[in-house]
């Protein structure tokens, strides 16, 4: 016991000693040595820094489409993936052993011989030129200057060619191999390491250089991998140096066959390989999706803004952005390429991507909140425009979920679900009648054309289909404004507001979100889809009533799994009971009347979109929406498996208007990508609302 305490003790002061040579190349005082010998070289492992006990390694993040194996981009400041031992091929492990520290598995994180050999040759040569550090000081070098909570001063202190610096790398190494195996500081080291071209880690670096897993290099391939790590910089054979690159290779080899790893004709042949480089590159961020796949960018940016709003990923956007980029997540979104594709094809039919209008499209499941597709025609891309065209044909405004500069568009009649549902719930059934006349003077105070002596005074597009005796039925399925806006007389503005913001109406626009918190009572008009808002936002609105009152915040994936495998409640579906079942199944069976549905009580009469029932083959409801002068137009449908929203507009100038006509070619598009959408999935009905919520009044129905 004695002679072996000696002789770990011997060790750790010949290392001390012996490491103050190779740097300075002259004896250090001796008080020096044996201080900095005795006092700091014995470091227990517990009290090592918590980043070599854990390292803090960044790691890219994946974000795959729904299937789970799609790649649609990556996040990383460093692209790298960590991946166990058993992963990386055996010709790689001995490669880099034999490159870096040959006496890896004889030494205890401090190489005596190697630091006696490296002294010799610094002092006979007057200069530096052979290091003594081995693959464990190098891991613990590579980790202390990659630790996130440093500063960059800090960093380039922890990698400084100094004594202090070497003697701290030793005794860090030495407490690290009293604990750790030597398979366990391989894979940590195999995983830190920089392999040039951006590459960090050896996954990273096979996938770099040769578009392959480490398990499948050859050996040709693992010994100019291994040749890189002393200067990733300057040998990196597609940015540097292939020549240098091909130089260490041979090093490398040569040392395998020295070590009596290699036979000398396995290595002969490897060295008259040529380079064969088969190099791809990790795309990074949304402008990295694949050119193929142009349109998944919108839903990529908006999935990036979502991240940015978790708590649970830090305290702040900007940490949760680095969180995203350093953290190694596995995230299985919710796109479903098949429903993008199509959503897609269909938008582009609409306009192309150099029209001035844009018809942004959302695709939203009810009772979950998972956004299948969001699609609009414009490239998303940083790529300068023609002069005068601001966002198009390219643009990275969030043209589908708003945010930012995008405030959204108004969204017409499909905001009369709502004065409908505030209806309901106050206890006025479906049967509520009024005579619509073609105009109404309403209490509400407005300005403008719509003002008859300071009052709101809407009326209907079309007198002679709109007038008369209506019913919620027939009055949603032909859209009557003076229906509407009686109704909202009856039940209160203010509640129709809340009731739209319940439903994730998000008002992006200063002008309506302080109409919606002063001025709610009298905002008559809010029911005409006069406020600003998206696709994504009335999909998932529509998508709560196709779940029988059950809102769910948007959510772009499926599961969320860390660097270690351990699922994220983050990718949880959030969900809440925000209507009463009964209410939301009346306004869906008033909801089945625009699209040429029927309602469960055979109540619909007329209709704004009424050959998307047969075009869908199964029970469908919608709205249609124009907003003043046709300057935008909108679509939705749902059924109780799938919602979509499509709004045509011109993003750059809201007054520049799209028009009419393009209403039927909006249904249509709605209606195909409901089919491709429903593809899979058994016919579903909706559930008929109660007989009371149809046709008797009653006190408020706010329970379940």
């Amino acid at each position: 016991m004695i002679r072996a305490h000696l002789d770990k003790l011997l060790t750790v002061v010949i290392a001390g000693v012996l490491a103050g040579l190779v740097l300075a190349a002259a004896a250090l005082p001796a008080a020096l040595v044996f201080g900095i010998g005795f006092s700091n070289l014995s470091t227990p492992y517990s009290e090592l820094p918590n980043t070599l006990r854990t390292p803090p390694t960044a790691q890219r993040s994946n974000l795959y489409a729904n299937d789970g194996t799609t790649l649609i981009t990556s996040f990383y400041q460093e692209d790298r993936v960590d991946v166990p031992l058993h992963e990386v091929a055996p010709v790689m492990r001995q490669a880099i052993i034999a490159a870096e520290d040959v006496r890896f598995y004889q030494h205890s994180g401090v190489d005596l011989r190697g630091v006696v050999r490296a002294f010799t040759v610094n002092k006979r040569d007057g200069r530096t030129r052979q290091g003594a550090s081995t693959l464990t000081m190098q891991y613990v070098r590579n980790v202390l200057s990659s630790d996130p909570r440093l500063t960059e001063a800090q960093r380039v202190a922890a990698t400084e060619v100094t004594t202090v610096r070497k003697l701290q790398e030793m005794r860090y190494a030495l407490a690290l191999e009293r604990e750790l195996d030597k398979e366990e500081i391989l894979t940590r080291y195999l995983n830190i390491a920089y392999f040039g071209a951006g590459a960090y880690g050896i996954a990273a670096a096979s996938k770099r250089y040769f578009s392959r897993s480490p398990a499948d290099l050859t050996l040709a391939q693992a010994a100019l991998l291994a040749g890189l790590v002393r200067s990733p910089d300057s040998d990196d054979p597609i940015n540097g140096d292939a020549d240098s690159a091909l130089e260490r290779r041979t090093y490398v080899l040569e040392r395998l066959v020295e070590s009596g790893q290699v036979p000398v004709d396995v290595a002969a042949a490897a060295r008259a390989e040529p380079l064969q480089l088969q190099p791809s590159e990790t795309p990074n961020d949304c402008t990295g999706v694949p050119e193929t796949h142009n349109d998944w960018g919108f839903f990529c940016d908006w999935f990036t803004r979502w991240w940015s709003s978790q708590a649970a990923f830090g305290a702040s956007a900007d940490e949760r952005q680095r969180t995203l980029r350093r953290g190694g997540f596995s995230i299985v979104s919710s796109l479903d390429p098949a429903v993008q594709k199509a959503t897609t094809e269909q938008v582009l039919k609409i306009y192309r991507p150099t029209d001035a209008e844009a018809v942004p499209t959302a695709v939203v499941q009810p009772g979950t909140g998972r956004v299948l597709a969001m699609s609009v025609n414009r490239a998303y891309s940083v790529q300068d425009n023609p002069v005068g065209q601001k966002n198009r044909p390219n643009t990275v405004n969030q043209l589908v979920a708003g945010g930012g500069a995008i405030e959204g568009y108004q969204g017409g009649s499909t905001f009369k679900l709502f004065t409908m549902l505030a209806a309901l719930e106050s206890g006025l059934p479906l049967s509520t009648e009024f005579v619509a006349p073609t105009q109404l003077l309403t209490r509400f105070p407005v300005t403008g054309q719509a003002s008859c002596d300071g009052r709101w005074c809407p009326a209907n597009a079309s007198p002679s289909s709109m007038d008369g005796p209506r019913t919620m039925w027939s009055a949603f399925g032909r859209s009557v404004n003076t229906y509407f806006a009686w109704l909202t007389e009856k039940v209160g503005a203010d509640r129709v507001v809340e009731m739209a913001e319940r439903l994730g109406i998000v008002l992006r626009a200063d002008s309506d979100a302080n109409l919606a918190r002063y001025g709610a009572k009298n905002w008559g008009p809010f029911t005409l889809g006069v406020a600003a808002t998206t696709p994504l936002d009335l999909a998932t609105a529509y998508a709560t009533v196709a779940a029988e009152g059950t809102w769910c915040a948007p959510l772009p994936v499926v599961s969320i799994t860390d660097s270690g495998g351990r699922p994220v409640d983050a990718a949880k579906p959030d969900c809440r009971q925000v209507l009463d079942a009964d209410v939301a199944r009346a306004a869906t069976d008033a909801s089945r009347c625009p699209v040429g549905d029927q309602s469960m009580y055979g109540r619909c009469d007329g209709a704004t979109a009424p050959r998307l029932r047969a075009q869908v083959g199964r029970p469908v409801a919608g709205k249609t929406g124009s907003s003043e002068r046709y300057e935008t137009e909108t679509v939705v449908a749902f059924t109780p498996q799938l919602a979509v929203a499509s709004m045509a507009a011109n993003p750059d100038d809201p007054r520049d208007a799209v028009g009419q006509a393009v209403q039927a070619r909006m249904v249509d598009a709605v209606g195909k990508v409901l089919v491709v959408g429903l593809r899979d999935q058994p016919v579903r009905d909706f559930v008929p609302p109660s007989e009371r919520t149809a046709f008797q009044v009653t006190g408020a129905r706010t329970g379940n």
